[in-house]
């Protein structure tokens, strides 16, 4: 008979019991599924090398890099090599950040974005201001590359849930939009589904995770083992024919990730095999 919070966990995903070992043995996700990908906070403890064997072991090609693997303070020419040991590991890079822009200053804000330009970034997950992201919206129009406001929750002053972000964005350029942490937003007290639905096409990043208590940052778990609405999550993605990734964004354990990252993609692709059922 099963425990409790496994039977919870059963239900909860609408898993067919051989579909989670299959589907993580090949680590393939169907071409119509919502894509999963990984942002390198998770392995923020690594050098870019062990980062890079670590996602191959996910077996997805998606990651979102946080700066630990690509420094700012880089050159050019060591940006050129970051770029091309992605590339030859097979990984799309799809964004990077959080990356704060929070001065109204031109060059402040043209450095970031000539930095994701040498990496080839299509997107920047980006903390701002009111202010400065009228600023940034003009160095979007001019190097074509997308943002994503990045929500902090309750201790974030600027845009604590992807709504108090969306009153602004959402007006303006359409590569201009949001990154939601589905864990932050709920510490608001905010309903993670009514934030993804409100967002729409605005939508252009996710950072998921689970949290035992969805009001404690400190309660994250493994991604199936708290009470975040996942599958409600990924269906609500699906209905909104999401092109963007849900990118796992695994906090704990930072110096041995890798179990419970596994864990965590196992998960998720359990629940979009029982969507597809």
């Amino acid at each position: 008979m099963l425990s409790e919070p496994n039977r919870r966990r059963f239900l909860q995903g609408g898993l067919a019991a051989a579909a989670v070992p299959s589907l993580s043995a090949q680590g393939s996700d169907a071409p119509q599924d919502v894509k999963l990908g990984v942002a390198s906070y998770s392995l923020r403890e690594f050098s870019r090398r062990l980062c890079i064997n670590m996602v191959k072991q996910l077996n997805t090609p998606y990651l979102t890099i946080k700066e630990f693997h690509a420094l700012y303070r880089s050159t050019p020419e060591e940006l050129d090599h970051a770029r091309d040991d992605f590339k030859k590991a097979g990984l799309t890079l799809t964004g990077g950040g959080t990356v704060y822009m929070l001065k109204d200053d031109d060059d402040d804000i043209r450095f970031y974005f000539e930095y994701a330009k040498r990496l080839g970034l299509p997107m920047m997950n980006i903390g701002a201001t009111a202010q400065s992201l009228v600023r940034i919206e003009r160095f979007v129009k001019q190097y074509d590359i997308k943002i994503a406001v990045h929500n902090h929750g309750p201790e974030d002053k600027n845009f604590p849930a992807p709504s108090d972000a969306l009153k602004l964005v959402k007006n303006m350029d359409p590569r201009m939009g949001l990154c939601i942490d589905v864990g932050h937003t709920t510490r608001t007290g905010k309903d993670v589904l009514e934030e993804i639905r409100g967002a729409g096409t605005r939508l252009l990043d996710m950072h998921m995770k689970d949290l035992k208590d969805l009001s404690v940052a400190s309660s994250q778990c493994d991604v199936g083992e708290g009470k975040m609405p996942v599958v409600a999550i990924f269906k609500e993605l699906k209905r909104m024919n999401y092109p963007g990734v849900v990118h796992l964004e695994y906090e704990i354990n930072a110096d041995n990730p890798l179990p419970g990252m596994q864990k965590s993609f196992s998960y998720m692709r359990g629940v979009l095999a029982g969507l597809r059922a």
